[in-house]
């Protein structure tokens, strides 16, 4: 019976972030798909660029919020100490970046209202927005996720879906539809899933009364340094804005690096829609960090290195398991459904579709070693690897050749290059560890530790 339950405890974690993730996706293809059968070719390569653009700015950025919140959040509660002075930071230094990313749109937006936005400045203002809705939503959900509350995490996500998707339905029933519209509603759904799920952190989270006041044992439950804990998340920030950089930023340079021609602006768009195809499989494997992160910190935590190494092996099987497929789904299918879905203009060749699709598995891959340098505290790691990448992959993107052929070799080096640098990471901290242990005194406990490498 106690596997029994076990499995039913699990489905009844993963079943609510399934559903939301599921809302979330359906809404955000829905959006694009709308809106390329009823903006034109220019129009919607340039609400499609600003979906993209959105994701390295608001989730790129504050993803790591998520993260290093779920860390904090989750290692306090397994010491049986208060996680709310953890959120209390975690709140002032998301305040933070949501100001520094804020400016940093504005400041961009002579750049891309003319070459990316099509001359829409309503897109830039859309922008901003989504990242204010961004900071808010994904520090909660790492709060949410740190307390294995994942009934809540999968409300939030489902009311980020719904919040876009019935509006833009309705939008275009009524006739209303246009760019600036269907921007603004996209903003606005991170905004929306963070007030209906703020009332949830009241009155949860703390220990009981009786031991409040008691000290915490381990480190974990000592006070939290805002110092210390900025620097964590700034480093982890700068690896998921890279993350999502190098996820989405393919297109947006291709927008604005070809001409506002008619033929060059159905390529643009005919190749926003088939990159957005092949990017399902990652979408829908996204969220596997919140699941990941706490028992990889607590495995870490205890110095349970083959529940580390376990966990990161069972979750790369589950990635080739829906990657593979995907793979071969999108060199099959992805031209005709490009057009049949999103109306593109035009049918791309099946091999950009494929080389989209390999690109994809690779940033799975990424989305999982990620979580596991930092559950093992090895951040600066997981930033150098997307820092090297993505100067590369700018390189690529910006390389005198043809715009399509740059963005698809840019898209399919600059994740094999960081999964291979993260491999390498991860391999030394585990042979690190290992070595620590083995020298341990006969009869004394090999202590574990985790340090930020700050």
């Amino acid at each position: 019976m106690a596997p029994q339950a076990r499995l039913r405890g699990r489905l009844a974690s993963v079943a609510p972030v399934g559903g939301g993730l599921a809302l979330v996706g359906l809404a955000a293809y829905v959006v694009l798909a709308l809106a390329g059968h009823t903006l034109p070719a220019r129009d919607y390569a340039a609400a499609a660029s600003m979906f993209l653009l959105t994701a390295i700015v608001g989730p790129g950025v504050f993803a790591a919020v998520e993260q290093q919140t779920n860390h904090e959040v989750s290692a306090r509660l397994a010491a049986g100490a208060n996680p709310v002075p953890a959120v209390r930071a975690a709140t002032v230094i998301t305040a933070g970046l949501a100001g520094i990313m804020s400016v940093g749109v504005l400041a961009l937006g002579p750049v891309l209202v003319p070459r990316v936005f099509a001359g829409h400045t309503a897109l830039l203002v859309a922008t901003v927005l989504a990242v204010l809705g961004a900071a808010a939503a994904y520090l909660l959900r790492g709060v949410f996720a740190g307390q294995r509350r994942y009934r809540w995490y999968g409300v939030s996500l489902a009311a980020e879906g719904l919040a876009r998707l019935l509006p833009c339905v309705a939008l275009v029933l009524l006739g209303w539809a246009s760019t600036d519209r269907f921007g603004f509603v996209f903003a606005l759904g991170c905004g929306v899933a963070a007030v209906v799920t703020l009332p949830a952190l009241r009155g949860r989270g703390a220990p009981p009364p009786e031991r409040a006041g008691e000290p915490s044992p381990g480190r974990a439950g000592g006070p939290v340094r805002l110092r210390p804990l900025a620097g964590a998340v700034g480093l982890l920030a700068g690896a998921s804005c890279l993350t999502l950089l190098v996820t989405n930023l393919g297109p947006v340079v291709l927008t604005s690096r070809v001409g506002a021609e008619h033929a060059d602006a159905e390529l643009a768009a005919s190749f926003v829609s088939l990159f957005l195809l092949a990017r399902i499989p990652l979408f829908l494997f996204a969220p596997v960090q919140a699941f990941l992160l706490p028992s990889l910190t607590a495995a870490a935590g205890r110095g349970d290195l083959a529940a580390v190494r376990g966990g990161i092996r069972a979750v790369l099987l589950a990635v080739a398991a829906v990657g593979l497929p995907g793979v071969l789904g999108a060199w099959l299918l992805g031209p005709w459904a490009s057009r049949v879905l999103f109306d593109a203009p035009t049918e791309l060749p099946r091999l950009v579709a494929g080389l989209l699709g390999v690109s994809t598995v690779a940033m799975m891959v990424a989305a999982i070693l990620q979580p596991a340098l930092v559950a093992l505290g090895r951040n600066r790691a997981a930033m150098l690897a997307w820092a090297v990448s993505s100067a590369l992959f700018v390189g690529l993107l910006f390389a005198p050749v043809d715009p399509l052929t740059a963005a698809v070799t840019a898209q399919l080096v600059a994740p094999t290059l960081v999964c291979l640098l993260m491999l390498v990471a991860l391999r030394q901290e585990l042979r690190s560890r290992l070595a620590g242990r083995s020298a341990a005194q006969p009869g004394q406990p090999f202590e574990p530790t985790v340090t930020n490498s700050l």
